[in-house]
């Protein structure tokens, strides 16, 4: 019989627990004791090392010829507050970050329905050209499959110009939640969950490291959300590629999908499904709160449930902020420190690929 006793000495023990433990630890109310066994796992792989890393996000386009329904960024062309920017104010962003000491650019946009794939490769030259300490994390596995076709050519092969061009690893958006009827209802348009996973089986198989997401509090049930954990962990095993797992707190303001207010996911939800990660996904180093979601607050807080990455500096962050998020759009490196050592972690920056740069 499942009982919290039961997966507490599972995992104490080196084991892995299965999908009926993990949906008993969402229906638990016992927030602090699964916290605990999550803080738990987490010393036990990272000791009292918190990261974060100095980056700038850049999200070159809005115009997306999809309109997913949980999405407040995406505009058509002739819509108002439609952008792309062009090569020269992606190198002017990018030559700001490398002054600030970035060494991180995050580069994701919409589908834009006339970009030519030289346009991409340009982009990632153009960064590139600008420093060769930045790392381009860039395009999710909706982008990639979308470049791929609009280049006339296989992932495989599209990857492989992409990283010439300057990609140095992928973000882990467009995964939402894996699961085909709960997809079809928040993102139709979106390539399907399992394209998702065979294109980032892709991405770790050319060499090339990614993060993973679940966007969560919308639509989805509990077992929905073990379910997206249990096919990462799955690919996880055959790959290895994937550097973080972060959980997305939907933000429904003014996105069409207006199922919550604002934030209705609540500072519970969120530690419990950060914790139940941490629990869950053994084969995973790292768990992120992303603060820019979350919240200053709530991501201080998750460090005591099994956290141990808060994202970076970020700097103009918009899909977000478009869905309502209220937090700032950028944190200082030593706001971040700060708000490590204030929860008694060590703050430690790293760089994209979670090599440890520099101990605060």
């Amino acid at each position: 019989m499942i009982s919290l006793v039961s997966i507490t000495d599972k995992v104490r023990d080196g084991q892995r627990i299965d999908d009926a433990e993990a949906l008993y630890l969402f229906r638990s109310r016992d927030l602090l004791a699964i916290g605990a066994l999550a803080a738990s796992v987490n010393e036990r792989k990272n000791g009292k090392r918190v990261l974060f890393n100095v980056n700038r996000h850049v999200n070159y386009t809005n115009i997306c010829v999809n309109r997913c329904k949980f999405c407040a960024f995406s505009r058509t062309a002739d819509e108002p507050g439609a952008y792309t920017y062009d090569l020269q104010e992606i190198k002017n962003r990018a030559m700001e970050a490398a002054s600030q000491g970035a060494t991180e650019i995050h580069i994701v946009g919409g589908l834009h329905p006339d970009l030519p794939f030289a346009f991409y490769l340009e982009m990632l030259e153009t960064v590139k050209a600008v420093s060769p300490k930045l790392c381009i994390k860039a395009f999710t596995a909706v982008e990639i499959d979308y470049l791929a076709r609009i280049a006339g050519l296989s992932v495989p092969e599209t990857l492989a110009q992409l990283k010439v061009a300057g990609l140095g690893s992928l973000p882990g958006g467009g995964a939402e939640i894996l699961a085909s009827e709960v997809r079809k209802k928040l993102c139709p348009e979106k390539i399907s969950g399992e394209r998702w996973l065979e294109i980032m089986e892709e991405v770790h198989r050319a060499g090339l490291k990614s993060n993973a997401t679940m966007l969560y509090g919308h639509l989805e049930s509990h077992a929905d959300r073990v379910d997206h954990m249990r096919r990462l962990r799955e690919l996880q095993d055959r790959t290895g590629g994937f550097q973080v797992f972060i959980p997305l707190a939907f933000q429904p303001e003014n996105t069409p999908l207006k199922l919550r207010r604002k934030g209705e996911t609540g500072g519970v939800d969120d530690l419990m499904t950060l914790s139940i990660a941490r629990i869950y996904l053994d084969n995973f180093t790292n768990i992120k709160a992303y603060w820019v979601m979350l919240g200053g607050k709530i991501a201080q807080v998750s460090l005591a449930f099994g956290v141990n990455d808060l994202d970076g500096t970020v700097v103009e962050e918009k899909i977000g902020h478009e869905a309502g998020a209220t937090t700032p759009q950028a944190m200082s490196r030593e706001e971040i420190a700060g708000l490590i050592r204030r929860a008694g972690r060590i703050p430690v920056e790293r760089d994209t690929l979670y090599n440890e740069l520099h101990m605060y």
